[in-house]
């Protein structure tokens, strides 16, 4: 049994995600020896180079940070070995390297945005919501090779709100995982956390009935207006606020936003849509149709859908 102040921790992670659970490790005196985050890198119009947020975090707080290019590379696995960590923590990170996550004696530790085994893989709280869930977690567990995969430690469910967001349910999930995550270092510290192994492979069925979360791409975001509108709905929630869902008019890629759905037996055909120029504009789903309410014309700011059809041209 140790007091969890004193575990020697390397944290690892990029997004503004990652932030939230090492301002919490940080708040909770954790020893932090090291933050590991992605190379700083070019973007925005005059393509400047850009800190992570993690970085700027750490920068702030004067934290040790590691920033390697390859995670193989035996300049870092010297650096790394060097800071003799008890435990690493990654929270939205690469996939890591074996000799990189078993390095630690006491492992490394993963906080994944679903309720383990569902939902495993880059995406998880946008699919969650593109398939109308109605509800969602955290879940903390001992990384190993495959991804995802590892020995559950701890989970915490949430609900997810009828017209909640993907990045809602983020914002939300951040605050609840880093507790979470917090709550696992110090029961691996006390010795109290029992694992617990997820289904594999062999286990069939169980198996088949998991959903997964793979990467977003261009083709998942646009809309196909022959399905049902609740799952239209469910597109344009799941990927808001990016990458956005769309659909193409005039040549032009529209992004949605926000939406409404109706659920009556449409007049048009699918695709079709209804305008009176100036307050509203849906188009026809199998069951329904879909209001859109917020957009973002290709090369225009977002807006709503009054200010889109005041200056917009059919």
């Amino acid at each position: 049994m140790k007091d969890f102040q004193t575990l020697r921790i390397v944290f690892m992670g990029t997004p503004e995600f990652a932030v939230s659970s090492l301002d919490t490790l940080v708040k909770a005196g954790c020893t932090i020896v090291g933050v590991i985050t992605a190379p700083d890198k070019p973007a925005g119009r005059g393509m400047q180079l850009q800190q992570s947020a993690v970085k700027k975090y750490a920068v702030e707080h004067n934290l040790n940070i590691l920033q390697p290019e390859k995670l193989k590379s035996l300049q870092f696995l010297e650096d790394l070995r060097s800071l003799k960590a008890d435990l690493q923590v990654v929270v939205a990170f690469r996939m890591l390297p074996e000799f990189v996550w078993n390095m630690p004696p006491m492992g490394s530790v993963n906080l994944h945005g679903s309720l383990l085994p569902q939902y495993r893989g880059a995406a998880p709280i946008n699919w969650a919501v593109i398939n109308g869930e109605k509800e969602t977690g955290v879940t903390t567990f001992k990384l190993q090779q495959e991804i995802d995969t590892g020995a559950i430690l701890l989970q915490e469910s949430f609900t997810i709100g009828e017209n909640e967001t993907a990045g809602e349910v983020h914002d939300r999930m951040k605050e609840i995982g880093a507790q979470l995550l917090l709550k696992t270092i110090k029961g691996l510290a006390a010795g109290t956390l029992k694992e617990k192994a997820q289904v594999t492979l062999s286990d069939g069925d169980l198996q088949k009935a998991l959903m997964p979360a793979p990467k977003i791409h261009t083709d998942t975001c646009r809309i196909n207006w022959s399905q049902p509108v609740a799952n239209i709905f469910n597109l344009v929630r799941g990927l808001n606020p990016y990458p956005a869902a769309f659909i193409i008019m005039n040549e032009k890629m529209l992004k949605i936003f926000k939406a409404e759905k109706e659920i009556i037996f449409p007049r048009h055909t699918e695709g079709d849509y209804e305008t009176d120029g100036k307050t509203f504009l849906k188009f026809a789903c199998a069951d329904g149709y879909l209001h859109l309410l917020e957009v973002q014309l290709e090369g225009k700011k977002k807006m709503g859908i009054e200010e889109f059809l005041r200056g917009y041209r059919f």
